[in-house]
């Protein structure tokens, strides 16, 4: 990973002082163990704060929604395709963009390791040649970054950005042999009393504060569903049947157009799993329509255009 962060600084410097871009996005190390944060460079001397490893988590598409002018981002493959879903619904202008992919092998999902520590603190850590070592008083462990990925990551299918001008390092291999949607199927045979159980256990604990939302680099509507009052579409009740018509709706709206990076789910401070809805319109999507979000910013969104082929099941 060192050589791909020196690559990436690399990569970032010639391209300010080329002037061929006026901003650099990619991350940097955060203020918390184990974490960075979206990273932004004007300043071809201040690219030394760049960096590259499996703690890049942000879906740092979402930024360019509100970001004018030329800029070049560091990538994954889910944030590339958020990135060309965004371009082919005319919310970025493609020649502002110089998308750099970077390989991915998945990120760390900090719950997972946090089950493995049962609630020991760590003084120190590292994710390096598919490891994450963790130290503590008494104690250093290592495990295979391949067990502590989220879901989105153990199912990727696109881990390399699908279109960029510019590529650093190997693309990741893809995963052959997968069942995508192997936990969706799973779910699917719940009874639905099981399935309504499941749904009000895990969103009891929602505080509806909506970051899952702020999160989402495609939730870019100036005006959400839920702050309208004129009319009203949405209650802010503490009942459990606003919270799942928010939940419902906000996946409904991604239907056809989320690139399942799991964003929403990382920055849940409650620890829901929100990618069941999310997975399940994936997969029907991709099923019946043959169609996957995030791969061409020239074709048209799929819930905008129609064709005599889609399937009609619904017309008796």
């Amino acid at each position: 990973m060192q050589d791909l962060t020196m690559q990436l600084r690399d990569t970032a410097r010639s391209l300010l002082r080329d002037g061929k871009v006026g901003l650099v996005i990619g991350y940097e190390h955060g203020s918390v163990l184990l974490r960075t944060k979206p990273c932004f460079v004007r300043n071809a001397d201040d690219t030394d704060r760049l960096v590259w490893s499996p703690l890049c988590e942000n879906n740092i598409a979402s930024y360019l929604l509100s970001i004018k002018g030329r800029t070049a981002v560091f990538v994954k493959g889910c944030d590339a395709r958020a990135l060309l879903c965004a371009i082919s619904e005319g919310q970025i202008r493609r020649e502002d963009v110089t998308i750099v992919a970077m390989p991915c092998e998945g990120v760390l999902d900090r719950r997972k390791l946090a089950e493995r520590l049962q609630g020991r603190q760590i003084s120190g850590g590292t994710v390096q040649d598919g490891k994450v070592t963790v130290v503590g008083q008494g104690f250093s462990e290592s495990y295979p970054l391949s067990e502590l990925l989220p879901v989105g990551c153990v199912h990727c299918t696109h881990r390399t950005a699908p279109v960029f001008d510019i590529r650093i390092g190997d693309a990741a291999p893809e995963i052959e042999a997968i069942d995508d949607y192997a936990d969706v199927k799973a779910f699917e045979a719940l009874s639905p009393d099981e399935k309504r159980a499941y749904f009000r256990q895990e969103l009891a604990s929602c505080i509806r504060c909506f970051a899952c939302r702020q999160a989402c680099p495609l939730c870019y509507c100036v005006e959400c569903f839920v702050d309208q009052t004129q009319p009203t579409w949405y209650h802010k009740t503490g009942d459990l049947s606003d919270t799942l018509l928010y939940h419902v709706v906000r996946a409904l709206h991604l239907a056809g157009r989320c690139v399942g990076c799991g964003a929403c789910s990382r920055a849940c401070p409650m620890g829901i799993d929100l990618t069941v809805l999310n997975r399940r319109l994936l997969r029907d999507v991709q099923e019946l329509y043959n169609y996957v979000s995030g791969l061409d910013p020239e074709a048209a969104p799929l819930l905008s255009a129609a064709s005599p082929d889609d399937p009609q099941e619904f017309i008796k």
